[in-house]
């Protein structure tokens, strides 16, 4: 079965149709820019153009960088704020002409398909997937369990939120170093496994392609640490699981 994911990000919107059995883009994904102010309709009309360039026609499951309960945005760290209260199903559901459409936190999505498709595979105990990209998203898992919108990259680094300093965003803005930041890096790690012990931390988002450039930095951390095997494909494909499963 094929179902079309849409992973919405602070810099990018791609999508593409996604195999449900293999876990697999079927297509080359298709990529736009977010728009600035990533406004609801801005985006929206982003979001509608990367699933027209397909002619998708079916079930839309799309990815959020923020809480989403039902498909309500609660939160908006790298959007615009004017999403929060959005019911952002419907809204993308009515830009796409009323297809059928999902939504969940982006982190959520891409841990769901490293867990059953990835890196966290057949793992138990607790498992922690974080994106690194503009911001910092989470996915945490209780043997295999999801527990959604989770949101670690807002707790507090030295007094500041944690994507601030430890982002790949971070490290292109302050043009830092492999090891500096992966440094940053590794305090925050060490902060989550302060605060939740996991058996396994997976490194997603678009840094996950570069793995071999900072986790052989990151010393000190009990926990088994490994890059997400889907990459930064993770999150569509999440997105049309959740589609699939709707």
């Amino acid at each position: 079965m094929n179902v079309f994911g849409v992973d919405i990000g602070g810099s990018g919107i791609k999508g593409a149709p996604v195999d449900l059995e293999r876990g697999a883009l079927t297509e080359e994904r298709h990529k736009v820019l977010t728009p600035h102010p990533a406004t609801p309709d801005g985006v929206a009309g982003c979001v509608a153009e990367v699933v027209e360039h397909f002619g998708w026609t079916g079930p839309v499951g799309v990815t959020f960088p923020g809480v989403v309960t039902g498909s309500t945005v609660r939160t908006a760290a790298n959007v615009d704020k004017s999403w929060i209260g959005v019911d952002a199903g419907t809204l993308l559901s009515d830009r796409m002409g009323g297809l059928p459409v999902t939504v969940l936190n982006d982190a959520d999505a891409a841990g769901i398909a490293e867990m059953t498709f990835g890196a966290g595979r057949g793992r138990k105990g607790t498992v922690i997937m974080l994106t690194f990209g503009t911001g910092i998203g989470s996915a945490l898992f209780v043997d295999g369990r999801l527990v959604p919108n989770t949101e670690l990259g807002h707790l507090e680094l030295k007094g500041h939120d944690a994507e601030t300093r430890a982002s790949t965003k971070a490290k292109e803005d302050e043009d830092l170093s492999w090891e500096h930041w992966a440094r940053r890096v590794r305090k925050y790690l060490a902060h989550v496994e302060m605060l939740f012990s996991p058996e396994l931390f997976i490194i997603g988002g678009g840094v996950s392609r570069k793995a071999d450039r900072f986790l052989p930095l990151i010393e000190g951390i009990r926990a088994e640490i490994v890059p997400a095997e889907l990459q930064n494909n993770a999150g569509i494909v999440g997105a049309g699981m959740a589609a699939g499963a709707a």
